[in-house]
């Protein structure tokens, strides 16, 4: 049996159930209040009834805020109360007085009239008695240059770290006369001196080279970083003189280079990439063992070897008491009984490839050193030599740990 129906309801879900409830009734929203506009007259009736706002007026005279009405009775000594803003008076500004030019139809004076006393007078860096003459750019602390060209960078970064006392090892190294351990070798043997006294230690502190003299001869200004790739032919000795009377490479060099100093050592029948730098300390960087900076060559050796040999040397070897660090070695090819071997270090120790090879029953009859770190050799006739862009030397540097 079917549930009875409600009054109104009929059986369908949803509908509209008549006289069920009783609907509410509908309330009126209040409406925004109808304003009566006045006419103008009533409103700057009671804008001059009521007055305006007093406006401050600075020490200097002239006013902070304001129309000009008020400005102008200001001008005229008139108090801010006695000068009230209305309505009517807004549109209406003061005319000017006859005679009294305004101060955009004032004539210009000539350009060559107007005073420019920042050209004639010195300025506070000039001025100040015991200063040295400062880069514009800053330079932060730790040596970075805020502005300027890369040139104007390099300048200044050496003309902010030339400032910070330092070892006299370390700015000499750095204006590229020798290397440190060398340099400590020539003050023990008293060829360098400040002043005419002979400096006896290479702890001596300095903030500048003035002053300071090698073998009697005055050091010339530090200079920016450059880097020279060198193909080093057989038969040079690496090193500026050799008491056997050899020749060595700043023979081959050619003319116009600046005073260099090489990194590192190649043999007298090792031939190949020789860096050349005037930085003695970005020689050092490079030559550290730390700084883990590839170097690749190519040996042709006479004897039998195999690749599992060869990656013997990938974990180290050691060899008459000197250990050596992890080497990787592959064969490239074989003619003969000669073969070809292309050996990565990251060491660089005095004839480490040369020992190595020896270690395995090899004998090499050819050493060329083809890369080292990012700079390649590449098809670099011998005896000739390319410098370095600064742009890829500076990148360079910043990988160096």
């Amino acid at each position: 049996m079917s549930a009875p129906r409600r009054p109104g309801d009929d059986g369908r879900s949803g509908a509209k159930k008549k006289g069920w409830a009783k609907a509410k009734p509908k309330t009126k929203r209040p409406g925004r209040p109808r304003v009566r506009r006045e006419s103008r007259e009533t409103t700057a009736d009671a804008g001059a009834e009521l007055g305006a706002k007093p406006v401050r007026v600075r020490k200097d005279g002239s006013v902070a805020s304001g129309r000009k009405e008020v400005r102008v009775a200001r001008a005229k000594g008139v108090t801010a109360e006695a000068a009230p803003v209305t309505a009517s008076t807004r549109s209406r500004p003061p005319r000017r007085p006859e005679g009294v030019r305004a101060k955009s139809d004032a004539p210009r004076p000539a350009r060559d009239e107007v005073a420019r006393p920042k050209k004639d007078l010195p300025t506070q860096r000039e001025a100040a008695p015991g200063r040295t003459e400062r880069p514009a750019a800053r330079v932060r602390r730790d040596g970075s240059v805020a502005t300027g060209t890369r040139a104007v960078r390099e300048a200044r970064a050496e003309h902010h770290a030339s400032r910070e006392p330092q070892r006299i090892a370390k700015l000499l190294a750095r204006a590229g006369v020798a290397s440190r351990r060398e340099i400590e070798r020539m003050i023990a043997e008293g060829r360098i001196a400040l002043e005419g006294a002979v400096i006896e230690t290479p702890a001596t502190i300095l903030t500048s080279l003035a002053g300071v003299t090698v073998d009697g001869k005055p050091v010339d200004a530090t200079e920016a970083s450059r880097l020279f790739l060198f193909h080093k032919p057989t038969g040079l000795i690496t090193a500026a003189f050799d008491p056997a009377g050899r020749a060595t490479i700043y023979d081959r060099l050619p003319p116009g280079l600046p005073r260099v100093i090489p990194v590192g050592r190649l043999d007298l029948n090792t031939e190949g990439l020789l860096l050349l730098t005037n930085d003695g300390e970005l020689k050092r960087k490079l030559e550290l063992p730390s700084t883990g900076i590839p170097r690749m060559y190519r040996a042709r050796a006479y004897g039998e070897v195999t690749q599992e040999m060869l990656e013997s040397l990938s974990d180290g070897v050691e060899i008459d008491g000197i250990r050596y660090g992890p080497i990787d070695a592959n064969l490239e090819r074989r003619t003969g009984r000669n073969v070809w071997i292309e050996i990565r270090i990251t060491e660089g120790k005095n004839r480490e490839v040369r020992r190595v090879l020896e270690y395995l029953g090899l004998q090499v009859s050819r050493l060329i050193r083809t890369a080292y770190g990012e700079f390649v050799l590449a098809d670099l006739p011998p005896g000739q030599v390319v410098e370095v862009r600064q742009h890829d030397l500076e990148e360079f540097r910043k990988t160096i740990r």
